[in-house]
């Protein structure tokens, strides 16, 4: 029975940064493909990014390609996300979630991930 935390999320102005982390407990970690979602209000939750069971496979959204950087420590239990060069349209609850999907391909749908974090709050001002 895995269990995601995530943390690391605040406040933070245009062009900062954050790094959230993710940790996991329960199962073997690095038997999952780990992604990041986000969910803004009034908003669908949309995919932000992911990595695989294979530190070489890693799929980020265009919105985010060039600011965000996946990494996982399997050692640590933990997948963390660098932010950035942060927008305000970053602002969102961020998600961590885990996929035990057997596809040949780092998932990009919140249907392939069954394990799910509570949420960490992203606010980037002006």
């Amino acid at each position: 029975q895995v269990q995601l935390v995530e943390s690391g999320g605040g406040l933070v102005q245009a062009g900062g940064s954050l790094r959230l982390s993710c940790a996991a407990s329960g199962r073997t970690f690095s038997t999952f493909v780990m992604g990041w979602f986000r969910q803004a209000p009034g908003k669908e939750r949309e995919f932000v990014s992911a990595i695989g069971r294979s530190y070489d496979n890693t799929n980020y959204a265009d919105s985010v390609k060039g600011r965000f950087t996946i990494s996982r420590d399997n050692a640590k239990n933990t997948v963390y996300l660098q932010m950035d060069s942060l927008k305000p349209e970053d602002t969102a609850v961020y998600y961590c979630a885990a996929s035990i999907s057997l596809v040949g391909y780092v998932p990009t749908k919140d249907s392939q991930y069954a394990l799910w974090g509570q949420g960490t709050q992203v606010t980037v001002s002006s």
